[in-house]
């Protein structure tokens, strides 16, 4: 049924780019699949350009290295809010002010402080995914039933024995399903940042694209970042069936 409606998307596209006729406002499915399938190994710009491969794994190295440390930052800040009052205390009130902030909003400064290298890419996920994961892992290390603590305690666990092996671990479903919702921002916030400033990546070949309307390729760049999305999405719910045997019915 997924597979079907994703076919249904396509038919419609490939009739409004007919109906249309103009490939510059709107090319045809088959137009796309040929311009990607050309700059797989096609640079683009031809000088000093990537090809898509390259500027995909150029995004994905940033996602990945900005995504893990905000995640690994995000999962210990909210074990430690959810173990400790004081620490609660302290970071509710920053948590709760720096997470409605958009992301990208901190681009112009994030290149003041750090370039337009590869540091001010990976802060600026992090940025994004630490307050989302750490509000997940809160939530969900709060909505763990006190019978299993209790029952923990009793058996002689310290508090932090408590944590890491019955807290996290009952609340490792909604930890990740948090993640989820981080990656998607993820995402959005390293294109972003690569059509302000950077030499590479996906989000710079779509700008590049753009500026010269050549809209098939714009189409394979947003079709690319469909896929990569899809692939990490797919994994952290292969992670989710893992942690959480009830989703595999």
């Amino acid at each position: 049924m997924g597979a079907a409606a994703l076919a249904g998307v396509l038919v419609i596209w490939e009739l409004a780019a007919r109906a249309i006729g103009d490939s510059v406002t709107l090319p045809t499915v088959t137009e796309t699949a040929r311009t990607l399938v050309k700059y797989l190994t096609t640079t683009y710009p031809e000088v000093q350009g990537k090809t898509l491969v390259e500027d995909a794994l150029i995004s994905t190295g940033r996602i990945l290295a900005g995504f893990a440390i905000g995640s690994a930052g995000g999962i210990l800040l909210g074990s430690a809010m959810a173990g400790s009052r004081v620490v609660r205390e302290l970071a509710d009130p920053l948590i709760g002010v720096v997470r409605p902030l958009p992301p990208i909003a901190f681009i112009p400064l994030l290149v003041v402080w750090f370039g337009i290298g590869e540091t001010s890419k990976v802060v600026l996920i992090l940025f994004g995914v630490l307050p989302v994961v750490t509000i997940a892992t809160l939530g969900a290390l709060d909505a763990v039933p006190a019978d299993l603590l209790n029952a923990s305690r009793s058996l002689g666990a310290s508090p932090v024995r408590t944590m890491l092996r019955v807290r996290l671990r009952a609340a490792a479903p909604g930890v990740i399903t948090g993640m989820r919702i981080a990656m998607g921002g993820a995402w959005t916030s390293i294109i972003a940042a690569e059509m302000i400033a950077a030499t590479g990546g996906v989000g710079f070949l779509i700008l590049q694209a753009g500026n010269y309307l050549q809209t098939p390729l714009i189409f394979s760049g947003i079709a690319e970042i469909a896929v990569l999305g899809f692939a990490f999405d797919g994994l952290l719910r292969l992670l989710l069936r893992l942690a959480d045997p009830s989703t595999r019915r």
